[in-house]
């Protein structure tokens, strides 16, 4: 079975550019207009990936997920109502808003779902930053004082990374992606957002933008201060109960293949491109689910990609 590639739904955002197209050669729609968010792989009710291509184009991920899932995705998914990972690639020329996702512990009485997400860096400005925790000592009456006087900025931690690095973000953890970064986003299905400071800016309809503070003030952990980059683990870049991060450099034709031929994968292209076996060619910024029953992927100059997984509950 040939890797099942997905059409991207592309998302208007106040601080987004087209920067796919610059990196990664794409044709997007409505010249001029800023999208900050590609939607590569989604199930939601809001959104659905359709397969371009192959025995499967023209169908939904809920569609193969609700009928073919043993067969394409493997055992032990049973009960899961909905493809369990979002992933997006997200292109910022202005700053996120200051925000935060509910923990699994709160979302549902603050009517949210929670939402735990890691990031890869695939290009950065020079001077490009990352907001995440808080600054060392920084409590939450700082922090609700900061919101009242509009220097929430001043309470947060930034670091400085450089592309190939990564970033575990937990539900809980307060942070906002700075101007200037390309990044795959790999997160729980989920599009739950506290916005808590938003740079004082109006949104593209000329108004500012909602914020939850409330919601925002109960599901930070105010005990989140001044987290670094994440230094991998062997090739492992993120490893929790919802998804598995691994980057894995491929040398001038070699094969990926999938570890687990019993369960499915997918494989995000950062460098270099990967041929599958009826000949297509996979280029950077491509995500691929390949099936469970796996197929060998072959890099032609070598490259970098992501590989995803997802464990089955226990």
């Amino acid at each position: 079975m040939e890797p099942i590639v997905f059409q991207p739904i592309y998302q208007e955002r106040v601080w987004g550019g087209r920067e796919l197209e610059r990196v990664f050669g794409r044709t997007l729609p409505e010249a001029g207009t800023p999208f900050g968010e590609a939607w590569e792989v989604v199930d939601r009710p809001e959104a659905q990936s359709v397969v371009c291509g192959g025995e499967f184009a023209g169908l939904t991920l809920q569609e193969l997920w609700s009928d073919r899932r043993e067969e394409i995705f493997g055992a032990g998914y049973e009960g899961i109502p909905r493809f369990p990972v979002l992933i997006k690639i997200l292109d910022a020329r202005d700053d996120l808003s200051i925000q935060v996702h509910p923990p699994e512990s709160k979302a549902a009485a603050l009517g949210g779902e929670p939402k735990t997400e890691m990031w890869y860096i695939v290009d950065c400005a020079e001077d490009a930053r990352l907001y995440v925790g808080l600054k060392n000592g920084v409590t939450k009456e700082d922090f609700e004082r900061a919101i009242a006087d509009g220097t929430v900025e001043g309470c947060v931690h930034a670091v400085s990374p450089r592309p190939g690095e990564s970033i575990f973000i937990r539900s809980g953890r307060l942070h906002a992606i700075g101007a200037g970064f390309l990044i795959f986003e790999i997160q729980q299905n989920s599009d739950t957002t506290y916005r808590v400071f938003d740079w004082n800016r109006m949104g593209l309809d000329g108004k500012p933008r909602q914020l939850h503070v409330e919601e925002s003030l109960a599901s930070i952990d105010f005990a989140d201060f001044e987290p670094g980059m994440d230094l991998p683990q062997g090739g492992v870049l993120a490893s929790c109960e919802y998804f598995k991060v691994e980057k894995v450099e491929l040398a001038a034709g070699e094969a990926l293949a999938n570890p687990d031929s019993g369960r499915f994968m997918i494989v995000a292209v950062v460098k270099g491109g990967l041929a599958t076996p009826g000949g297509r060619v996979l280029p950077p910024g491509t995500f691929a689910l390949m099936p469970k029953e796996g197929c060998v992927l072959t890099s032609g100059e070598g490259g970098t990609v992501l590989r995803v997984t997802v464990p089955v509950p226990l």
